[in-house]
């Protein structure tokens, strides 16, 4: 059985020596995430939640969902706590870190399959 997944938004970042080189004028920190905003997941991305940002974590996500713990994710050796794992998105300049947590809430699935 599938259980939802609590994203907490740990921390937005800003590479100011690289963004003085690569980066566009005005270039600021993610515009689209906050500090300390929290959503839930399961399967799919949560409404509000930045699409690229998604891509970078959804494996986690998915795995957590499902009841993955640290042993799956680089053989143990990264989290000290089980069932959480802190990722952050692929924007080089300006990432974003995360922290997701298994919950034992049980998630329903929002639509019917297709047969």
């Amino acid at each position: 059985m599938m259980k939802k997944v609590k994203i907490t938004v740990l921390k937005t970042t800003f590479d100011k020596e690289l963004a003085d080189i690569y980066g566009v004028e005005g270039l600021k920190a993610c515009p689209m995430l906050q500090e300390g905003q929290v959503f839930y997941a399961d399967y799919a991305r949560p409404e509000g939640f930045c699409d690229e940002a998604w891509k970078a974590i959804y494996q986690y996500a998915f795995a957590l969902a499902h009841g993955a713990g640290n042993d799956v994710f680089y053989h143990a050796d990264w989290i000290k706590t089980p069932g959480v794992a802190i990722c952050s998105c692929n924007d080089g300049l300006r990432p974003v870190i995360f922290k997701l947590e298994a919950t034992g809430e049980t998630s329903d699935i929002a639509y019917t399959p297709v047969r």
